[in-house]
């Protein structure tokens, strides 16, 4: 009997972790605020009006090797060439939020 309620409460654990949704997961509503505040004016609908190769497209972004979370917060945060580091302006969890609002926008194709 023992053996069947440790069973029970072990397969409820790995169900519950398993189909739930992490706490603190970024808010791309949250981000498109602050995309529209700080990043707009250099890439209004995904454009680069600094270099215009180098857009928010999904395939340039997977071609630059920033097709992630990850990357675009590092490239937010310490920012590259003509992008201005953003780390000092911003805070953690709105950089995670334009993250996750891009990657949202690059797989619409920004439409």
């Amino acid at each position: 009997m023992k053996k069947m309620i440790t069973v029970m409460l072990l397969g409820i654990a790995i169900f519950t972790f398993a189909f739930s949704s992490p706490a603190l997961a970024a808010d791309a509503v949250s981000g498109a605020k602050v995309f529209s505040a700080n990043c707009a004016s250099c890439h209004a609908g995904g454009k680069n009006l600094v270099q215009a190769n180098k857009n928010l497209k999904k395939d340039a972004l997977e071609k630059y090797g920033l097709y992630s979370e990850e990357a675009i917060i590092v490239q937010v945060t310490k920012g590259k060439n003509a992008m201005p580091a953003f780390g000092s302006r911003l805070k953690p969890n709105q950089i995670e939020d334009v993250a996750a609002y891009v990657l949202s926008q690059a797989d619409k194709d920004w439409k």
